[in-house]
């Protein structure tokens, strides 16, 4: 089964959809904690952990190794619950090995974000134990974007981490509803998506014939309301 993590910053909704049975864990990042109002990186985040016992990662924002390793060894005393989100490399594009292998070595759950490839899978699974949980997030949305296909290098990277029981591979930047069949199609392990999709998909399985009469019946609601003429 892919698991579904909501990837949610606000207070109020990670109350709502904690409450859900569909969703399995939550992921933020500095981006949301600014969008949802935080002022104080440290009081918000622990906010949301008093609301949840589902699993949450929590991203460092520093961009050298020192304080990334300071940042880490912080976020994962908040509660048990919590993955200490690290992205593959920083700014300058330095591979965050030397991050991920001593808070993997020191038993830290953590999750590497920012991935876009197997080679940088492989790259994070050679820096690893086989006892301490990882989670690997390929943003596929964002390669999407850029006219890349991710599902390839998912693939790969799903079959590189079959001999690590401990580690995870994540579906990122989700784009459409429909991605959450292509995660459990291949087999992927979780899939972390905003509200408004988790919403879409609580609603599969209607029909063709179904989305054909809804979708003809709010053209004639939106024409009349707009009073068109021929």
């Amino acid at each position: 089964m892919t698991k579904i993590f909501c990837d949610i910053a606000d207070i109020n909704l990670i109350k709502k959809f904690n409450k859900k049975k569909i969703i399995k864990g939550f992921t933020t990042n500095p981006s949301l904690m600014r969008k949802a109002g935080a002022k104080n990186y440290k009081l918000y985040s622990n906010e949301i952990i008093k609301i949840t016992k589902k699993p949450i990662s929590i991203e460092v924002f520093a961009d050298k190794e020192a304080e990334m390793l300071l940042q880490g060894k912080k976020i994962t005393k908040w509660g048990r619950n919590v993955y200490v989100k690290v992205p593959v490399t920083n700014s300058e594009g330095k591979f965050s090995g030397n991050v991920i292998k001593k808070l993997n070595n020191d038993n830290i759950k953590i999750n590497v974000t920012a991935v876009y490839t197997a080679k940088q899978t492989l790259k994070i699974l050679n820096k690893i134990n086989k006892k301490t949980k990882v989670i690997i997030s390929i943003f596929a949305g964002r390669a999407a974007d850029a006219g890349k296909d991710p599902i390839p290098e998912i693939i790969k990277s799903i079959k590189l981490s079959k001999k690590f029981k401990n580690v995870e591979i994540l579906w990122a930047s989700v784009r459409e509803p429909y991605n959450y069949l292509q995660a459990k199609q291949l087999g992927c392990h979780i899939i972390t998506i905003p509200p408004s999709i988790i919403e879409k998909i609580e609603n599969f399985g209607k029909s063709f014939s179904y989305l054909t009469i809804d979708t003809v019946k709010k053209f004639l609601v939106d024409s009349k309301n707009s009073r068109f003429k021929i």
